[in-house]
């Protein structure tokens, strides 16, 4: 063995864990949040933890949809701190909505007057909004936008009498 064997062997195990490290970066960066499926059930499964639900409306290939998600709803959700979910306003996926009744991403969207992305909306477990939807991207406040109509919603589920929810 050489000598330089035994340092090149940590220089050769930090390049492959800095390799893995920007895949998986990319990779989630790809990503979307969980689908919104049944508006009812996720709702009421976020209520339960005295939470909104926040949903993502978003547009494919959408810059500012990608940075809201990267940079602030997905680490949230990963962390516990939120319970959010993604959906594409010009999708056809079928979707069950808060009344039960089916209906696709798109007309769900659009009964809501949705037309820019993205649009993050914190609802309880009936659909209703807790809070002002945030629509586009505030550039250097977003994050405190976006806390602050978490603390609005948090509040509002909170001071709900419990038949209520």
């Amino acid at each position: 063995m050489s000598p330089r064997h035994p340092l090149l062997r940590p220089a050769l195990h930090l390049f492959a864990a800095l390799a893995l490290l920007a895949g998986a970066g990319a990779s989630m960066a790809a990503s979307h949040l969980p689908p919104v499926t049944d508006i009812a059930a996720q709702s009421a499964a976020a209520a339960q933890q005295g939470e909104p639900l926040v949903i993502l409306v978003s547009l494919p290939d959408c810059t500012f949809c990608e940075t809201a998600r990267r940079n602030y709803l997905a680490p949230q959700t990963a962390a516990g701190e939120i319970t959010a979910r993604e959906l594409d306003m010009t999708a056809d996926t079928p979707i069950r909505d808060a009344d039960g009744t089916m209906t696709t991403a798109k007309q769900w969207a659009r009964a809501r007057n949705i037309s820019v992305a993205p649009t993050v909306l914190f609802l309880d477990r009936n659909g209703r909004n807790l809070a002002a939807p945030l629509r586009g991207m505030q550039g250097d406040f977003y994050g405190a936008y976006l806390e602050q109509a978490m603390d609005t919603a948090r509040a509002k589920l909170a001071e709900r009498p419990a038949a209520a929810k």
